[in-house]
């Protein structure tokens, strides 16, 4: 009897049945267990949009130390970069990724200096600098950053007025200068009348509301450092000439700015928005909130700047230079040249009306490869000082202005990945042939076979 039912056919169906079952649970197993240990994906897109570009694998499979991306965020949103962190984590065992909710542990979030949920701080080694983005660009420029092996170093140019670096009054740039050290810059105060030379490891020289005339050896120093490829920053404030602080006109500084394309007016912004009185500014408080769209302020839509005692420029490119201009006061604004009263006639119709160009970048091309100048000017220098830098977005512009000068933006290249339009275009017979296809022939197909093979059973 035992025999019978070992031959009988629903006994060896059942047999190939439970080894089949075994079969396919092993398989899942074992692709469970490979797919923890080896997390591998694959880009079916023409343009690898899911995937890490190349430059980005290079530069993160030659890493020589371990690397830590932490990703800071609310615990219910860390999905919203695990994605993206895990395929820095596949590419080498030396990148681990920490997941920080600033809510749980605000110490750890306080130290990165995190303002925001959804930002990741690449550390490696001792140097650690914050993602731009939660995107490929702005993760892997923070790993650039981090492997840069160069001190940035901004330089102040000091002794004829200018703001002071270490001074924490209100006109001072104490405030500044820890914004600095936080982006990991360098800074430090140098005196070009008593050596007319920019010191080598200056990365930028900054040039912040000189109060008296350069002298022509200043200047020249000045010249020779951006034309040699010298990266500088120009804050310049309207000349008045009213009580006893008086800004001088500084010709010989202007005669320079001008053969590269800037020419500074000599005159006084005011702005009689209404907006400006509301939150507590006077009008000779110049506000932006509109940008062009060169990478300093590109990001900054949205975004209001105010720049005090301002005057206005005029900008065009040279035969050496190319200019752009950053923004425009508004509409509302006009500029007097009486720089000798503290009364303005708003009707005199000398006035220029708004808007008026207040900030220019632009680069010098040294004819040297893979070194070329650059330069920022801005008609006013009291926005960054301790008591206007926090106002809205200053600080903000203040540090976009010098990356852009040290060329902390240029340091990855990687364009996000566009989508590609990949639909497919038919006539209205093609569209009726398919609808035809898919509804009804393939469907009859299906019950003509079926049909079949129950009748050859049968």
């Amino acid at each position: 009897m035992a025999s019978q039912w070992l031959k009988a056919r629903q006994t060896k169906y059942a047999a190939f049945a439970a080894t089949y079952i075994l079969i396919v649970i092993a398989a899942v197993i074992i692709a469970n267990m490979l797919a923890d240990r080896y997390n591998k994906s694959f880009d079916a897109t023409s343009n690898k949009r899911y995937s890490l570009s190349e430059q980005t694998a290079k530069i993160v499979k030659g890493l020589k130390q371990n690397a830590t991306i932490t990703y800071f965020d609310q615990s219910t949103r860390f999905h919203d970069g695990k994605d993206l962190l895990d395929e820095y984590a596949n590419l080498s065992p030396k990148v681990h990724v920490e997941y920080v909710d600033p809510d749980k542990n605000p110490q750890a979030a306080r130290e990165a200096g995190i303002r925001s949920f959804g930002t990741a701080v690449v550390q490696i080694g001792e140097r650690k600098e914050e993602a731009k983005s939660m995107t490929e660009e702005g993760i892997t420029g923070a790993f650039i950053r981090d492997l840069k092996n160069t001190t940035r170093t901004v330089c102040f140019a000091a002794g004829s007025g200018e703001h002071q670096l270490d001074d924490s009054d209100r006109e001072g740039l104490s405030r500044f200068k820890d914004l600095l050290a936080k982006d990991n810059y360098e800074t430090k105060s140098i005196d070009l009348l008593q050596k007319a030379e920019v010191p080598s490891d200056c990365t930028t020289l900054a040039i912040a509301g000189p109060t008296r005339n350069y002298e022509q050896p200043e200047v020249d120093a000045i010249k020779k450092y951006v034309e040699d490829g010298g990266r500088a920053l120009f804050l310049l404030d309207a000349p008045l000439k009213m009580g006893r602080s008086e800004i001088a006109d500084n010709d010989a500084l202007a005669s320079l700015l001008q053969s590269w394309g800037v020419t500074l007016n000599k005159d006084l912004i005011l702005d009689l928005n209404p907006i400006g009185q509301i939150v507590g500014l006077g009008p000779q408080v110049a506000l932006v909130s509109s940008y062009e769209s060169q990478p300093i302020v590109s990001d900054m839509k949205g975004t209001a700047t105010g720049f005090p005692l301002s005057r206005s420029i005029e900008v065009k490119s040279t035969d050496k230079t190319s200019v752009q201009k950053l923004f425009d006061t508004s509409s509302t604004s006009l500029a007097t040249t009486n720089l000798n009263s503290a009364e303005v006639n708003v009707n005199d119709p000398k006035n220029k009306k708004g808007p008026l160009t207040l900030a220019a970048a632009g680069s010098y091309n040294t004819g040297k490869e893979n070194s070329q100048g650059r330069f920022v000017v801005v008609g006013s220098s009291s926005w960054l000082d301790n008591g206007f830098i926090s106002f809205n977005g200053n600080n903000d512009l203040a540090l976009n202005t010098i990356n852009w000068l040290s060329s902390d933006e240029d340091l990855i290249s990687i364009r996000p990945k566009e989508h590609e339009d990949r639909r497919i275009t038919m006539t209205s017979a093609q569209l009726m042939w398919v609808r035809a296809t898919s509804q009804f022939l393939l469907p009859a197909i299906v019950v003509i076979a079926g049909i079949g093979v129950w009748w050859k059973r049968r």
